[in-house]
């Protein structure tokens, strides 16, 4: 069992930065055998991969925010953090948390088992 908590969301100016932090608490097992994403949900659109850290420590990105965003993990506090650069009104969208010990990893959000209530992000032009 994994309870997330997402933190860190706000208003930012296009071309600014924003980190993200997703607080675990977990049971079971430990947090380093979780692999951990970020998705995230524009208004009237799906939600959409954005990034994902796996267990093991690789990371994998969506070709849109390659280069600009950075995902990463502490696992002494169980916490996964979204670090994003080089922000542009396209990033506006609500980012979620997602946990799950059985997946490498997937870009399918119905793959995720344990989810974040989200954070509100906005880049403004």
């Amino acid at each position: 069992q994994a309870q997330l908590v997402e933190s860190g969301g706000g208003l930012v100016q296009a071309g600014g930065s924003l980190r993200l932090s997703c607080a675990a608490s977990v049971s079971g097992r430990t947090f380093d055998s979780y692999s951990m994403a970020w998705f995230r949900q524009a208004p009237g659109k799906e939600r959409d991969f954005a990034a994902a850290v796996v267990w093991g420590g690789a990371t994998y990105y969506a070709d849109s925010v390659k280069g600009r965003f950075t995902i990463s993990r502490d696992n002494t506090k169980n916490t996964v953090y979204l670090q994003m650069n080089n922000m542009t009104p396209d990033d506006t969208a609500v980012y979620y948390c997602a946990a799950d010990a059985r997946i490498l990893y997937s870009k399918n959000q119905n793959q995720w088992d344990y989810w974040g209530q989200g954070t509100q992000v906005t880049v403004s032009s």
